[in-house]
């Protein structure tokens, strides 16, 4: 079963898209700050938001500051759970990409291992994640953000059915949660 977006859209040609438009941005005039701290991000959601199994998620993640780039990239690693039981555990990559002051574009790409619990069963343990986030960035750096991934196995189990979130997340400079 291949997964699609409404509308019809296949997954796997939205998210081609997506990295073209990505290179795109990163290679032109729009600007990358390289000031943004560690965060700490936490996020409420629906999980399998496109296919009949939808429920709610959270995630929590620590996002790098910008010291700790790899090239472009900043790291991350997190931890998902659904209301069904479905966790993920990962570490990837993302890059910030900035319109003026504010806005924040954050395409990102993760590798993790998962556990259907009750949930959705995505066929391995080895899932990948890949996805954008869009956010306001306030004056203190803090930030408030929809994101859209999907995950699956790529292919490398016969199940593949992938899934779909929708969350909003709320990121918080890490040094600012112990008054510093």
């Amino acid at each position: 079963m291949r997964a699609v977006l409404q509308g019809g859209i296949p997954v796997k040609r939205f998210l081609s898209v997506a990295t073209a438009a990505l290179a795109f941005l990163v290679s032109s005039n729009v600007s990358v700050r390289a000031e943004e701290p560690a965060f700490l991000s936490l996020g409420a959601g629906v999980y399998d938001v496109i296919d009949n199994e939808t429920t709610a998620e959270a995630r929590v993640e620590y996002r790098f500051s910008e010291q700790n780039k790899l090239w472009l990239f900043t790291p991350f690693v997190g931890f998902m759970a659904t209301a069904e039981g479905a966790t993920y555990g990962y570490g990837g990559i993302g890059v910030d990409i900035f319109f003026g002051k504010r806005w924040v574009l954050t395409p990102n790409f993760a590798a993790g291992i998962y556990g259907n619990g009750d949930g959705k069963d995505l066929g391995s343990a080895i899932e990948f994640r890949s996805g954008v986030e869009f956010a306001y960035r306030f004056d203190d750096y803090s930030r408030l953000g929809l994101t859209f991934h999907h995950i699956s196995n790529a292919g490398i189990d016969e199940q593949n059915p992938g899934t779909e979130s929708v969350m909003l997340m709320y990121s918080v400079p890490f040094d600012k949660l112990f008054g510093n």
